[in-house]
């Protein structure tokens, strides 16, 4: 059975998950009336299907993305087994009431009206914040991702493949209904800004990197590691490609502070030291993000 995420009613982390959905679903909403639907940008999913329709026949946005989310849950739930909790219609229903209701006391009020590129990406941000508060209470967004998890089950095509394809299908609607060309661009940029915002907003800005260290020195090394920087590490065994001597290497993840204090000493101990830094999106464990810290998010 698929995993769907549950919380003690009214525990501190069911309010948490769900506040994350009350604030996300009303943000996702504002960006739709305030900066998308008015230049009739489709930013595919269910919400692009329906300002396709609310600029041809007056339809609600709000209202069309309900018809669809309603069946799609069904249909998903009938084919995929129940992996989608009541948080995940809690999101939808709101989203959908929230942008009838903004859409109904604003009127076609935008607020950059003459400029589709700046509404496109501050759209973009609004889209992507929402969305992503709406995934850390682990719930899905419904729509069009419910149609990429049927289409990969039966397609065998990768989830976010899958994902991508349906939306560009959706964009591409919108080309043929409103025939301007200058949409599915603005649109692709809404989708790609939504997609890394989604990810800032789940993973946080990252000031930690992961360092492997290359050095005949490493003991030295790691008593700087230890000791003045405070942080543990892992030293693997590994072997040279071109002589075959044996190496040690130095597994650390540092802060960004921290990665400047340790390549000067590197640099002043061992000149011929191997570095390779990466950036790493989410760190867990002792002296960062614990992972019941990470879990109750």
């Amino acid at each position: 059975m698929a995993y769907v995420s549950k919380e003690k009613p009214f525990s501190r982390q069911w309010f948490y998950a769900y506040t994350l959905i009350l604030i996300g679903a009303f943000i996702l909403a504002a960006g739709f009336v305030l900066f998308i639907t008015p230049h009739k940008l489709v930013p595919g999913g269910v919400y692009g299907i329906g300002i396709v329709l609310y600029h041809l026949i007056g339809f609600p946005v709000g209202l069309t993305g309900l018809a669809f989310n309603i069946p799609l849950i069904i249909i998903g739930v009938k084919l995929l087994g129940p992996r989608f909790g009541v948080k995940t219609i809690v999101g939808f229903v709101l989203t959908s009431l929230f942008i009838d209701g903004l859409a109904y006391f604003l009127g076609d009020m935008t607020l950059v009206e003459d400029d589709v590129l700046l509404s496109s990406i501050f759209g973009g941000v609004l889209i992507g914040f929402g969305l992503g508060l709406i995934f850390k209470s682990k719930a899905t967004s419904g729509g069009s991702a419910i149609m990429a998890m049927i289409g990969s089950k039966y397609t065998r095509i990768p989830i976010g493949q899958m994902l991508i394809i349906i939306d560009s299908v959706i964009v591409l609607f919108g080309l043929v209904a409103f025939g301007d060309w200058k949409i599915p661009l603005y649109s692709w940029i809404v989708i790609f800004i939504t997609g890394k915002v989604i990810d800032i907003t789940m993973e946080g800005m990252s000031y930690e990197k992961t360092i492997f260290i290359i050095s005949d020195k490493y003991e030295e090394i790691s008593q700087k590691i230890l000791y003045d920087l405070r942080r543990g590490g892992t030293l693997i065994e590994g072997k040279g490609m071109y002589n075959n001597a044996d190496k040690k290497i130095i597994f650390v993840n540092v802060t960004r502070r921290e990665l400047s204090i340790l390549t000067d000493y590197v640099n002043q101990i061992d000149p011929k030291a191997f570095l390779t830094v990466i950036e790493a999106s989410e760190i867990l464990g002792s002296g960062f993000k614990s992972l019941e810290e990470r879990a109750t998010e």
